[in-house]
């Protein structure tokens, strides 16, 4: 017999291409924010959108091009920090709905750098094998690849609500809507914007804001998270077998948070509702450490949690 003869054929990058509408970015040095949709956080920034990335491309006009899930960006060269950040988040600020919209495909013939796609949603990100993915990466997972001598990254919010469901590569682990992350990769906002009830469990440690901006599921974490985790947390659950960073559950809207551990300093700042445990931590005012009441118990055990925990309001 022989193995693999049913194996779904990969197509080469060529005829992948072929009949695309295809933007094509040749970089002699690494940029950042290439594909941002949130453009370095213009809010806060002084970012200009419409300055050149390569001459007669704008950082706005790669943006625009991607926002239609027909078209592909081809970059060939090294891109730099948060590439693809919130790809296929529709921004209120820009005028868009607040919610998630398609997007097309990028490939990268070149390395990238930390924080590649932090908070993204949507789109497809094709990596040429003989460059690298520097750590922290953001909402993303590797799944198998359909074309050849490249690997394949989607998102996991879209990994976990999309209908048509990718191969997850070992040691991860993906089965009835429940993803079980094994491969120690560092993350930053696992689960953003997540609606719809997914459960996302890591057996390892996690970087920035995990869980933002989620509305209805679980993440947990088995080690220790970094700073802003639940941050703009919207409903669900985010829960740490660890320690976190400062600034947890930093303009949180609603849910729950549970810390079995120190939630670090900063703790709720601007937070408007929802629950707060942890066993410590350092809260900004008006929050301040209470007891458990009967009802707090409750949501602790349903959890697997008992002992020494404080509520933070």
């Amino acid at each position: 017999m022989v193995f693999g003869i049913f194996k779904k054929k990969k197509k080469t990058v060529e005829d992948y291409l072929n009949d695309k509408n295809i933007l094509e970015l040749i970089l002699n040095d690494h940029k950042d924010c290439i594909l941002d949709f949130t453009y370095n956080f213009i809010w806060q920034s002084n970012f200009d959108i419409k300055s050149e990335v390569q001459n007669g491309i704008s950082y706005e006009k790669l943006v625009n091009h991607i926002k239609n899930p027909e078209n592909v960006v081809y970059i060939n060269g090294d891109v730099g920090h948060r590439f693809c950040s919130s790809m296929g988040a529709d921004l209120k600020y820009f005028g868009g709905s607040g919610g998630k919209i398609q997007t097309g495909t990028v490939i990268v013939d070149g390395n990238i750098d930390t924080r590649f796609g932090i908070s993204m949603v949507s789109g497809t990100v094709y990596l040429n094998e003989n460059f690298k993915l520097k750590e922290p990466i953001g909402n993303i997972i590797e799944v198998e690849s359909d074309i050849l001598g490249y690997k394949k990254y989607i998102s996991i919010t879209e990994l976990m609500e999309s209908e048509t469901k990718e191969k997850v590569l070992k040691p991860n682990v993906f089965k009835n809507n429940e993803l079980i992350l094994n491969d120690n990769v560092i993350r930053d906002t696992i689960g953003a914007r997540i609606e719809n009830g997914s459960k996302i469990t890591v057996n390892g440690n996690v970087d920035l804001s995990t869980g933002i901006l989620m509305k209805n599921g679980t993440v947990i974490v088995n080690g220790k998270a970094g700073k802003n985790t639940g941050s703009v947390l919207r409903g669900g659950t985010v829960i740490i077998n660890g320690n976190t960073g400062d600034f947890t559950a930093s303009d949180m809207i609603s849910g729950t948070i549970i810390i079995d551990g120190n939630a670090g300093k900063f703790l709720g700042s601007k937070k408007k509702k929802g629950a707060i445990y942890a066993k410590d931590g350092s809260a900004i005012p008006p929050l301040k450490k209470q007891s458990l009441n009967s009802k707090d118990k409750e949501i602790i055990s349903k959890n697997g949690f008992f002992g020494e925990f404080v509520k933070f309001q």
